[in-house]
């Protein structure tokens, strides 16, 4: 990773996550397969009424992967073969690798088909971590993603003492995913993307306005672009040439169990770690693994109302939370059972909800089972834009 780069990135609104390291190849304009669009950052199964959003199936993850890949193929340039041949040097090793990310990269392909992202992006974090989520350190990068703290604050994740956004899976995801849409949408190109998202969008738009957009051929744009910028694209295209022929390398792309894939699971209140895992019937340490944005040992629902978990365990961490209600409820209401074991009405019975600092529209959405353009709607919003301290109209449903 280049350090010193990634301190130099732009402090905007589309300011840009840290850069690694690789050439780049041509783009297409829209991918091959078109998926569906949205401007929303909730997930489209971000809660459903047993709190556990429904994961894709197994079968689908690569074909669906190659479908929607948007720029060029193994033999655009040889430094991508190049690249694809480093990376399956040692295969055996390559694939033990992979089925580690696999898990999180099938979370991060649901996220980028909702926002009409060219499916290499999805391999984007295996470029800058190999999908490990690094944990942070003062003033450098970190998540499977490595955002710089001053890029997560452009982005509009929360990074403090309690809770770094850039380990959240869901919430970085989204964030990612609507800044390239957001690209996309202003420079039409995923190649030019991938350098906006590397180098900056400042830098991009001066390339832009001195050069043009760049002519579909040579596939690596012939800009007086960093090094650094053009390896990235380049690494870009090599993993995702992996992913077209993994035959031509001797390689086995592997599949996942249903029971491996994650999915998001509601929390109905902050609950203690330990007793998190004990419902979900895991380890400590493997809840943490999947969900190292909180650095205590406490789930806050107020900062993030859900858990990443394995599919396998995820039903039974809902049983365990939404199980029979410990009191019986009044007649024509509803109760469930908290963490903590005693009953409580749903918090989206409430009517009016009060914005904490650092909480987005999505987040609130989820809350209360919701979209956001409900909210939206009720509070006469035009975009995504909430503060603290403002009181959002609900749904009753009581």
């Amino acid at each position: 990773m280049n350090r010193t780069l990634r301190r130099a990135f732009p402090l905007t609104l589309s300011a840009l996550l840290a850069a690694c390291a690789s050439l780049p190849p041509q783009g297409s304009q829209v991918p091959a397969a078109p998926l569906p669009a949205s401007t929303t950052t909730v997930p489209a199964a971000a809660a459903t009424t047993s709190g556990v959003a429904e994961p894709t199936p197994v079968q689908d993850i690569w074909d669906k992967l190659r479908r929607s890949f948007a720029m060029s193929d193994c033999n655009a340039d040889p430094a991508v073969l190049g690249w694809a041949k480093r990376y399956t040097r040692e295969p055996k090793q390559f694939e033990g690798q992979l089925r580690s990310a696999l898990p999180r990269l099938a979370f991060v392909q649901q996220v980028a088909a909702q926002y009409n992202v060219a499916g290499e992006f999805v391999l984007l974090p295996w470029v800058e971590s190999h999908y490990r989520p690094t944990p942070a350190r003062k003033r450098s990068p970190a998540g499977i993603w490595q955002i710089m703290p001053v890029t997560a604050g452009a982005m509009g994740l929360r990074v403090d003492r309690h809770y770094d956004a850039r380990l959240d899976m869901p919430a970085a995801a989204h964030a990612v995913m609507k800044l390239l849409e957001q690209y996309h949408d202003q420079f039409h190109d995923w190649r030019v993307v991938d350098y906006a998202y590397n180098s900056g969008e400042f830098r991009v738009r001066k390339l832009v306005r001195e050069h043009g957009l760049p002519a579909a051929e040579p596939v690596i744009p012939a800009w007086p672009a960093s090094r650094i910028a053009r390896e990235h694209l380049v690494k870009l295209l090599a993993i995702a040439c992996v992913v077209r022929e993994p035959a031509r390398f001797q390689v086995s792309l592997p599949v996942p169990s249903e029971a491996e894939h994650l999915v998001q699971t509601s929390v109905t209140a902050s609950i203690p770690m330990a007793q998190a895992a004990s419902q979900a019937g895991m380890s400590v340490d493997a809840l943490k693994h999947l969900n190292p944005a909180f650095s205590g040992d406490t789930i806050e629902v107020g900062i993030a109302s859900y858990l990443m978990l394995p599919a396998s365990h995820a039903e039974q961490f809902r049983l365990a939370s939404y199980g029979a209600p410990k009191e019986t409820a009044p007649t024509g209401s509803t109760r469930i059972a908290s963490l903590d074991g005693k009953a409580v009405a749903p918090r989206h019975h409430h009517q009016t909800h009060v914005v904490s600092p650092g909480e987005s529209l999505w987040q609130i959405a989820r809350e209360y089972s919701t979209k956001i353009s409900r909210l939206q709607q009720l509070n006469h919003l035009h975009d995504d834009a909430i503060r603290p301290g403002q009181v959002l109209q609900l749904d009753d449903v009581d």
